[in-house]
């Protein structure tokens, strides 16, 4: 028979304790990345329709929020090892990284909307499927893991 309170128990825990295991912060990433694309897709969304900035400016605004808010929930949710024990430093390469990902952000919303002339809203939604994947394995590998300690 299952214990159901246990196992729920058990599944909670791997969800909201401290853990270094890369399936657990995966899927913990997926949801911060969820709720910071939600900002994202949202600002970009309203300051396109509503306040009539271009796509371009509209989702690189919209991509700095979303930056802010995963870079909070990673390092109080996800990862629980930091390597960097300098938080500027930590910060910094985490905004070092976010500038890359806003880079590829920006040339694929660019080339899918305007190349394969593709709805902006579907290209951010297929740019943030790539971009995602870039970020969770480069914050993985070089901020919050205990392989690279400095």
């Amino acid at each position: 028979m299952i214990d159901h309170k246990s196992l729920r128990n058990g599944l909670l825990s791997k969800l909201t304790g401290k853990t270094d295991n890369s399936l657990y912060q995966f899927i913990r990433y997926f949801f911060v990345g969820g709720f910071a694309f939600g900002i994202d897709f949202g600002v970009l969304f309203l300051l396109t329709e509503f306040f009539g900035l271009y796509y371009l400016l509209s989702a690189g605004i919209s991509f700095t929020l979303g930056l802010v808010v995963n870079y909070v929930l990673s390092v109080t949710w996800v990862f629980s090892y930091r390597s960097r024990q300098n938080r500027l430093t930590e910060f910094s390469l985490f905004t070092f990284i976010g500038l890359v990902g806003l880079f590829l952000n920006q040339t694929l919303i660019w080339f899918f909307t305007e190349i394969l002339l593709i709805y902006y809203l579907f290209s951010k939604i297929l740019t943030t499927l790539i971009v995602y994947f870039w970020n969770f394995l480069a914050r993985k590998y070089f901020l919050f893991n205990n392989k690279n300690e400095s």
